[in-house]
């Protein structure tokens, strides 16, 4: 499995420097990070509702597209699966290899704080005051 990953990970590097109107995938690479986020979203949930519905064929299929589009994904972040695989062997030394890192343990980075979204009519009402 790691290999095929990281084969399909050489294959979508390259394809960074291919035509978009002849790869699908120089396109998605070259449509942004919003973009490639929605599509990768997208399969995930094409994997749930396949899987609720009892379709292991379909869920197979699904999941194959799911793992291209995370390493589309990965490509533009500057991701390698190498630091993927080494997180997973670091949980597995913690956790063991089927268990998910409890969200306490987590080391998120820091996000960046959202712009406070305020209408105008609410803004304007709260200055009247």
């Amino acid at each position: 499995m790691a290999d095929s990953i990281s084969r399909l990970h050489n294959a979508v590097l390259a394809a960074r420097a291919a035509d978009p109107a002849k790869s699908r995938t120089a396109k998605l690479l070259q449509s942004g990070r919003a973009k490639m986020a929605k599509k990768l979203a997208e399969e995930a949930v094409e994997v749930v509702i396949d899987a609720m519905d009892g379709q292991p064929e379909a869920v197979v299929r699904e999941s194959a597209d799911l793992l291209y589009n995370l390493v589309v994904l990965w490509v533009h972040s500057g991701i390698t699966p190498d630091q993927v695989w080494a997180e997973m062997r670091r949980r597995e030394r913690l956790f063991g290899i089927a268990e998910k890192l409890p969200k306490d343990l987590a080391k998120p980075e820091p996000r960046k704080a959202a712009p406070k979204v305020v209408s105008l009519q609410a803004r304007r009402a709260s200055k009247r005051r």
